[in-house]
């Protein structure tokens, strides 16, 4: 028979993950559907009365913190700086509005799928993962905790307990796009969270670009965020986007497109984001 526990603090779960072959449930909404009908071959670590991880603040260094049971409804109600209107751009299109108000951001992430849809908003924010034990503590860039798909850097003594953006990233102003076979309710053929920061006189100073649904891990566009710096927001962007920005993407042919609409794709949302930040 296997066990199921549901602590009310989080020292407990770390107790409970220093031995055991335990799977982390929060919001569920990928637990569930994972099993189909089948019975778990594991035991269930149930840490959704852990209420200190709820928490979505700010702290006295003006870095934001979004613990591991913040949801995605969470997101999109809370009060949160230009910087994560693509965080909470994102929010909106994790399936249902029942969907959003169950599933965790920190869930998507820890799921790593390709098509996960926080997970190039929080590139561009610089996220850092906050990984206990009952050993230690320990944060992780978020490029670096997921390591493919459906892989991500954590130990099986380890939870994660929430997520971090730097105070020196939660600036600018920022937008998500998502391309599908539908409007609502779909897995993304190709997406992408942009921000940008500009000074008064509207020249671009820094930039974050990502690009997801096109590798097996979202990406950040390192080269072509390095060619929009020192560039007028106002001005048409399509020629410096070209084929050297985008080589690093691996997409895929699959029923939902091929690998050369997705590249395609790629650069046109790419444009149309830049494009959305200048008009606003």
């Amino acid at each position: 028979m296997r066990l199921f526990r549901n602590p009310e603090q989080l020292e407990e779960a770390y107790d409970l993950l220093s031995s055991g072959n335990w799977k982390i449930l929060s919001g569920g909404t990928d637990f569930y559907p994972s099993l189909g009908a089948k019975q778990p071959e594991f035991d269930v670590l149930d840490i959704s009365r852990i209420s200190s991880l709820r928490d979505i603040v700010k702290d006295d260094a003006g870095n934001w913190h979004i613990g591991a049971l913040a949801t995605w409804s969470d997101i999109i109600n809370h009060d949160l700086p230009e910087a994560f209107k693509s965080l909470q751009l994102s929010a909106r299109e994790v399936g249902s509005i029942q969907i959003q108000n169950r599933a965790t951001v920190v869930g998507n992430i820890c799921n790593a799928s390709p098509a996960a849809d926080g997970v190039p908003p929080l590139l561009t924010l610089g996220a850092v993962v906050k990984i206990g034990s009952a050993k230690n503590t320990r944060e992780v860039p978020l490029e670096q905790f997921i390591l493919g798909n459906r892989k991500v850097g954590l130990e099986p003594d380890e939870l994660v307990t929430g997520l971090k953006i730097p105070a020196n990233l939660a600036n600018g102003k920022s937008t998500f796009l998502k391309l599908g076979a539908r409007k609502y309710l779909v897995i993304s053929i190709s997406m992408i969270a942009a921000r940008l920061v500009t000074g008064s006189d509207n020249i671009i100073t820094d930039a974050a670009i990502s690009i997801g649904s096109c590798s097996a891990v979202a990406v950040r566009l390192r080269e072509l965020e390095k060619a929009l710096i020192g560039q007028n927001l106002g001005d048409d962007v399509a020629p410096l986007l070209t084929d050297e920005h985008f080589n690093m993407l691996t997409p895929l042919n699959d029923v939902r497109a091929t690998h050369v609409y997705r590249m395609e794709a790629c650069r046109e949302i790419t444009k149309r984001a830049i494009e959305s930040i200048s008009r606003n």
